[in-house]
């Protein structure tokens, strides 16, 4: 699945020189827990995210110290600010709608952030906004969905399809049946467990031939 799948329809943007107070409206109006700060031309150059603005009260300017991390600094700095250039995080990192969903989820985990602006590749212009919640969508895919990407898996190994029953609940594949081949059966289960919504894969498989069957000896 790709961001196009699961993106927000809108995107809730601030220009850098919005205050604090503004930007508290916004994500109250919005009901949202980040912000991009777009330049004039519409490019997002930061995010700005509830972390960013509750410095304000868990790290007071005063802490600061010479012995500080840069990491600490920038906190410091953030703490301090007013207006979004000067609280967001920057630089923004961003999709596209053709990023897949599991690139976006890697990112947020990486870079430890809640929200993804999403843009236009050709300007770089902000389209859209991905969010936590928005990625979760695909664990919620129909059954067929999924039935459909486990026939093409089958199509690309030559596994025949109609040598196996597979039964999908609550993200769990069942895989019962044979394969022509051992070997075949560690790559379907992995093609399988790689399909998004996809929590599990119970392989009760067998095969016809073992292939991976060590030679014997020649004497």
């Amino acid at each position: 699945m790709k961001i196009s799948d699961v993106m927000g329809t809108r995107a809730v943007a601030v220009r850098p020189e919005a205050s604090f107070s503004e930007i508290v409206e916004a994500m109250r109006r919005f009901k949202v827990d980040a912000l991009t700060v777009i330049d004039a031309d519409g490019h997002p150059i930061g995010v700005v995210s509830d972390d960013d603005l509750l410095l304000k009260e868990t790290d007071p300017v005063s802490a600061g110290s010479v012995f500080d991390s840069h990491r600490r600094r920038q906190e410091h700095h953030k703490a301090a600010g007013i207006t979004a250039r000067e609280v967001m995080t920057t630089p923004a990192i961003t999709v596209t709608k053709d990023t897949t969903v599991r690139d976006a989820a890697q990112l947020m985990h990486r870079y430890r952030i809640k929200q993804l602006p999403v843009i236009e590749p050709a300007t770089g212009r902000l389209v859209g906004t991905v969010h936590q919640s928005d990625l979760l969508k695909v664990f919620t895919r129909p059954a067929e969905e999924i039935d459909r990407e486990i026939t093409e898996i089958c199509d690309r190994l030559y596994v025949d399809r109609e040598h196996l029953t597979v039964d999908i609940e609550a993200g769990v594949v069942t895989l019962t049946g044979h394969v022509g081949f051992r070997s075949q059966i560690s790559r379907l289960v992995a093609a399988v467990h790689g399909i998004d919504g996809v929590l599990d894969v119970d392989n009760r498989l067998a095969y016809r031939s073992d292939d991976l069957a060590p030679f014997p000896p020649l004497l």
